[in-house]
């Protein structure tokens, strides 16, 4: 069955038809999760709340978009209610996070320049971030993320030139000394 007749059948009761939608996707609604999230913690919080209330109106999918686009739109909109929701209530942390400045990359250090990179995309604003991953790591199009991001298509462009503009100030740190600009 395609995504969509499986999401019509859950509509229609069918108990394992989401089950299965979920399964087909649940890699990709993760690492969107994870991508758009502060914390693994409130990924993981904003995924539930996402797949919830994807459960619940699932009757209401209009068929204007691929079922993963949806599904990946309900989980960027989760993350940024959370965002939203978590800046209204700031919490202290209990303990001091330090970390070591990450040394210039290193073909063995692939994990320590993805937790870089990592990083760097969550000092990016929720807006900013969630363009550039659906664009940058997600590989939508522009016309695609303005759809899903439900913006028009000239503020994905501008949030993810801002956001490509940042991140490369950030991490210009990474890039190989023979590849550099000198003046």
């Amino acid at each position: 069955m395609s995504d969509a007749e499986l999401l019509a059948a859950h509509a229609s009761g069918d108990a394992r038809a989401f089950a299965e939608l979920l399964s087909r996707h649940q890699d990709h609604l993760w690492q969107t999760a994870k991508r758009t999230s502060y914390t693994p913690e409130d990924a993981a919080d904003a995924l539930q709340e996402a797949l919830l209330s994807a459960h619940r109106t699932a009757a209401s999918f209009r068929a204007d978009a691929a079922v993963r686009s949806w599904l990946h739109r309900i989980v960027v909109n989760a993350c940024l209610d959370r965002i939203r929701r978590n800046r209204a209530r700031p919490t202290v942390p209990l303990e001091d996070d330090h970390q070591e400045p990450v040394r210039p990359r290193d073909p063995m250090d692939d994990c320590e320049t993805s937790m870089a990179i990592d990083a760097a995309l969550f000092t990016l604003s929720p807006e900013q971030r969630a363009a550039v991953v659906a664009v940058d790591l997600e590989g939508y199009s522009v016309t695609e993320a303005a759809a899903l991001l439900g913006i028009p298509e000239g503020t994905v462009k501008s949030r993810c030139a801002r956001a490509r503009l940042k991140l490369a100030q950030q991490l210009k740190y990474l890039q190989n000394e023979r590849n550099q600009i000198h003046p």
